[in-house]
């Protein structure tokens, strides 16, 4: 299984970037997928997920109204646009895929262990 994230990088407060993370070795339309980040010193957490159809969605309170996930199965890509970034924006990305949609809310209670697979992180920074 391959999560490639990419579109990271640097960029000033109130800008945007979109992640884009190109998924293989797994039937990606059965796959939920989602977004963690980890910001320096700090535990990783939950940014978003998105159902298998791209029919639900739900967020972190923090990106609400900012963020939006998004995918394309016919691309086996999944996506994160980031809106109004903020400094505390910054950490790196990581792609996430799982076969069940639930496990994105029982994260909190289980740690990363709770998700199927994990791809390697992308960093964002958003400067002041």
């Amino acid at each position: 299984v391959q999560l490639q994230a990419s579109g990271g990088g640097l960029v000033q407060a109130g800008g945007s970037l979109r992640l884009s993370c190109a998924a293989s070795g797994i039937g990606f339309s059965y796959h939920a997928m989602g977004w963690f980040r980890q910001a320096p010193g700090k535990e990783r957490e939950f940014v978003a997920a998105i159902s298998r159809g791209g029919d639900s969605t739900y967020y972190t309170d923090s990106v609400k109204g900012r963020f939006t996930i998004s995918r394309d199965n016919a691309k086996n890509t999944v996506y994160l646009q980031m809106n109004s970034l903020k400094p505390e924006d910054t950490a790196v990305y990581y792609c996430t895929a799982d076969r069940r949609y639930s496990d994105y809310g029982d994260h909190k209670y289980y740690g990363d262990s709770a998700i199927d697979y994990w791809g390697e992180g992308t960093l964002v920074t958003v400067s002041s």
